[in-house]
């Protein structure tokens, strides 16, 4: 865990307006052209479309959004540039809401950019944004965070050593990957996950009874926040008809049953386990809050066929809020103006829409 650094300049900002912060992501990916397409769109008031009351701290390569701005044929900055998190309290001060500012962490200036490209330096960039989210996040100096895409294989190529951003995030925490959740949010469907980026074969070991509670007891408190807690949260099972009895491996019987019943027991409105193949058809018809499933495939091919385009990746379980887009760098279409906004959009609004719960919660209001 980064150590809280004293006497830090934003802090005492953050507390007052709480700044929203977006790390760009891979710069040779789409994450610089959604910023310059959703958060400089209205003279770089493009935030506030979205409920954005607070200024946004971009955190990424001035020289990427120079480089998309002119491939998708956008004119006129739309960011105001710190020097240093000195320069940028100064800003935060007097920034109006929604206006847009741009802080390049240390060794961000020799990021080299070649858009479409998988390098390298992309992945050294988007790992030197969340690095410096997650100092300024652990230091108080900001509430919340929206992440736009990286590319794991060049995070990990430029030495940093996270299977991506859920475990990043988690650990610059100080917390273990189990301790907090994936889920996935859209207007018809949300999903959790017990596990995330796992071989499919490592995933019956890591499906413990511990992990599934846990998932339980965030999601249900996720959806109430949401106003969705009268309905109760679905548990998939592992195997095929859940286990039908165990005769279909014990999993279902052993592990995610009990997790269920302990989940009951401390109040919380979850049902299961449940056959994969028909409960996402049953929360599809509103019949629960959420889904909690047991690996990434199994809740997410549901999810991204109903949501493709306007999903919203959350982390449960961060003493901040996070929320990301739904999809990957794109890097074969990346600068061509064609890429949907829609996930970006609705990670700003769920975003803006946590923050602002915070930071009443802080002042005691």
């Amino acid at each position: 865990m980064l150590g809280i650094r004293k006497q830090d300049p934003l802090k005492d900002v953050a507390a007052a307006r709480c700044p929203l912060l977006v790390t760009m992501g891979d710069v040779n990916g789409l994450g610089p052209e959604l910023a310059c397409r959703v958060l400089g769109a209205d003279g770089g008031r493009g935030a506030l479309r979205y409920g954005v009351a607070s200024p946004v701290v971009l955190l990424g390569s001035g020289k990427a959004l120079d480089t998309f701005m002119t491939l998708c044929g956008i004119n006129g900055r739309f960011w105001t540039a710190a020097a240093d998190r000195q320069q940028l309290a100064a800003l935060l001060e007097k920034a109006r809401p929604g206006q847009v500012l741009l802080y390049e962490p240390p060794g961000m200036e020799t990021v080299t950019v070649t858009p479409g490209k998988a390098t390298a330096d992309g992945g050294r960039a988007a790992g030197l944004a969340l690095q410096e989210a997650c100092s300024m996040l652990n230091d108080g100096a900001a509430t919340g965070v929206v992440t736009l895409p990286l590319h794991k294989a060049m995070l990990q190529q430029a030495g940093f050593d996270f299977p991506g951003h859920t475990e990043f995030l988690a650990r610059h925490a100080g917390l273990r990957d189990e301790d907090v959740c994936m889920h996935l949010c859209g207007d018809v469907l949300r999903v959790s996950l017990v596990t995330t980026h796992p071989a499919l074969c490592d995933v019956p070991r890591l499906v413990t009874r511990q992990r599934v509670a846990r998932c339980i007891a965030l999601t249900v408190e996720f959806v109430r926040a949401l106003g969705a807690g009268h309905k109760p949260v679905a548990v998939c099972g592992l195997n095929p008809h859940a286990g039908e009895s165990g005769k279909i491996g014990a999993e279902d019987e052993s592990i995610i049953a009990p997790a269920v019943r302990e989940a009951k027991r401390m109040g919380l409105n979850a049902e299961g386990p449940y056959p994969a193949d028909t409960v996402f058809y049953r929360a599809a018809q509103g019949e629960f809050a959420a889904v909690l499933a047991m690996y990434h495939d199994q809740g997410l091919a549901p999810l991204k066929l109903l949501h493709f385009s306007d999903a919203v990746n959350v982390t449960l379980g961060l003493p901040f809020v996070r929320t990301s887009v739904d999809h990957g760098t794109g890097f074969d279409i990346a600068g061509r103006n064609t890429a949907d906004t829609g996930s970006f959009e609705s990670a700003l609004r769920l975003a803006a829409d946590m923050c602002a719960r915070r930071c009443v919660n802080v002042s005691g209001n």
